[in-house]
């Protein structure tokens, strides 16, 4: 068996409704191995969320005394909401080589890279912004001007997926997940991660 030196960073993004959670479940029940770090937010739980699994809820208060304090490897104001990762969790986890997993925006993922260069970045998106709009309407949590402000942020979020590594289509959850996997398995099997194999 091949061991692994040191794990992987994955950076998820994708607009609002572009199915990331879903993926990423999909992703983790596959590869029960690797780590999904828990976003600190401050915004309040959708229903069926769950504290300490889906995010960590805080107050805007504590969250900005954790981000002034280094706390996060990367934290952004997303429609009027804080959301940030906590980086302790996730150098031991990289360290201890395993890999993890963020589901975060475009705004963090560039500062994660800037961080963590060696962090690979996947950009989720649907089929199309009609499609996008469908899947938001149908959540039913948000009211109309929400939802607009959501759309027009996906629009502006898709023009920068150049920024991106790979780029995966979400036509369905089950072609989405089985790309995702893929990417993980093809950055363990670059030569510069398995170099230590020849050495």
């Amino acid at each position: 068996m091949i061991t692994r030196k040191e794990g992987k960073l994955f950076i998820l993004s994708g607009p609002s409704g572009s199915g990331k959670s879903t993926i990423l479940k999909g992703v983790l029940e596959a590869l029960p191995e690797a780590y999904f770090s828990v976003s600190a937010t401050t915004r309040g739980p959708r229903t069926g969320e769950v504290a300490g699994q889906d995010y960590l809820y805080i107050t805007e208060e504590e969250f900005l005394a954790r981000q002034s304090a280094g706390g996060f490897l990367e934290s952004a104001n997303y429609v009027g909401n804080w959301y940030g990762t906590p980086l302790p969790p996730i150098r031991e986890r990289l360290d201890a080589g395993i890999d993890v997993l963020l589901d975060i925006e475009i705004q963090g993922a560039a500062q994660v890279k800037e961080n963590m260069p060696k962090a690979v970045k996947i950009f989720l998106f649907p089929p199309s912004i009609a499609v996008l709009e469908e899947r938001l309407r149908a959540r039913g949590t948000d009211a109309e001007e929400k939802i607009l402000r959501r759309l027009e942020r996906a629009i502006e979020e898709y023009a920068r997926a150049t920024f991106y590594d790979y780029l995966v289509i979400n036509d369905t959850a089950e072609e989405a997940v089985a790309e995702v996997l893929a990417i993980i398995k093809a950055e363990h099997c670059k030569l510069e991660s398995r170099r230590h194999l020849i050495n």
